[in-house]
């Protein structure tokens, strides 16, 4: 079951994620934690938030922390994964790409559709929520609002299930068929 979880910051989506992938797969097993965004030093409120993401997770999970999301699911499709958070990822590709003034990303947003799509375990994908943050006020910010709208849309597409959590509680938006 691939699923998706949506909300705004510090709504409980990581912790409901979190719940889902052991639910998912049982309390004994293993969970690779995908972590895109990066940590830094010069950050120490980040540095705290990412500190206690870690704290919450059980030993017996892998942590990979990579912006080459893709790849990273391509390489192991049948192992449960939970990806923590696409925000993170569309950060870095937009980074990457030079793309906060326009330029194209559409390639590497296929490739990670094309991934979720072809991925057999167990997969939990968390992602902010367009629309329940700060409205943007500059060009980058309003191109990276209409990309992760437009990320989140098409993996919504390819999940079984899209969670929407608001104040820590879930509000089911897909259901599988």
């Amino acid at each position: 079951m691939r699923i998706l979880v949506l909300g705004g910051i510090r709504s409980g989506k990581s912790q409901w994620a979190e719940a889902a992938i052991t639910a998912a797969t049982g309390a004994a097993e293993p969970v690779r934690y995908v972590a895109t965004g990066a940590t830094t030093d010069r950050d120490p409120a980040w540095a705290a938030r990412v500190a206690a993401h870690r704290a919450r997770r059980p030993a017996r999970w892998s942590t990979v922390e990579t912006a080459e999301l893709a790849t990273e699911l391509t390489e192991a499709p049948a192992s449960a994964a939970l990806v923590d958070d696409i925000g993170g990822w569309l950060t870095a590709v937009m980074d990457r790409r030079e793309a906060w003034g326009g330029a194209p990303i559409d390639a590497d947003v296929d490739e990670l559709v094309r991934a979720v799509a072809g991925f057999t375990g167990e997969l939990v994908l968390v992602s902010p929520e367009v629309g329940l943050t700060v409205v943007p006020a500059t060009e980058a910010g309003r191109r990276f609002a209409d990309e992760l709208g437009t990320v989140n849309q098409r993996l919504a597409a390819v999940c079984e299930r899209v969670v929407l959590v608001v104040a820590g509680q879930p509000v089911t938006v897909k259901e599988p068929k």
